[in-house]
């Protein structure tokens, strides 16, 4: 039996996977420009104060990693992430509330794409209901980066929330960060922890939805 990709599919796949892109390039450009704003100089140094996506690719979680969960499919979960953007506190005036605001700008940002997504797709839809699927695409890919980003666990933006929530010490923090991502990836492949962040998802995109049917 052949269980190769037909052109449609690869098609599909790359579309998918050029929104996943442009996606993450905001989110990391958005978490760059907070950064900034708050006083940190490292992002504009870094050359990350930029939309052009070669700047906030990394590898393996940004070309390899989320191809594979494209094309070659073992959930319906497709996992990727940009190069880091790592605030140094010591220039914010308040340092605390600079980490949390910091962690809290990728995925308020993917949260705004998908707005951003409902209202423009909504009126699209008049036009032409095709743009459907591309809607579909852009709230899938914005709602899974936001929801993944904040999971409760370091280095992601939810432990950086976990940290100041319960305390958590920085070598701690540090410890966890260096073998968070393994287990993480480990676990996410396990029926219960996907159904509930497949939840966590559909649970977010409601409100978008609902605007996008409003409009459309």
């Amino acid at each position: 039996m052949d269980t190769g990709l037909t052109l449609a599919q690869f098609r599909t796949g790359l579309i998918f996977y050029f929104i996943f892109i442009a996606s993450l390039c905001i989110r990391e450009w958005a978490r760059a420009w907070t950064i900034d704003k708050l006083g940190d100089p490292n992002p504009a140094a870094q050359g990350r104060l930029t939309l052009n996506p070669i700047a906030h690719m990394d590898l393996f979680g940004s070309v390899i990693f989320p191809l594979v969960c494209i094309f070659f499919p073992a959930s319906g979960i497709v996992f990727g992430w940009g190069k880091p953007v790592i605030p140094n506190p010591s220039y914010f005036s308040n340092p605390k509330r600079g980490e949390v605001i910091a962690a809290l700008s990728g995925p308020v940002a993917n949260f705004l794409v998908a707005f951003g997504a409902s209202v423009f797709f909504g009126f699209a839809h008049r036009i032409s209901p095709a743009t459907e699927q591309l809607y579909a695409n852009v709230l899938l890919v914005n709602i899974m980066l936001a929801v993944f980003n904040l999971v409760p666990l370091p280095p992601l933006d939810g432990g950086v929330l976990l940290k100041h929530l319960v305390g958590m010490s920085e070598i701690t923090f540090y410890r966890i960060s260096q073998w968070s991502l393994l287990v993480w990836l480990a676990v996410i492949w396990l029926n219960p922890v996907q159904v509930a962040f497949i939840t966590a998802m559909n649970l977010c995109s409601m409100p978008f939805e609902l605007i996008y049917r409003l409009i459309a």
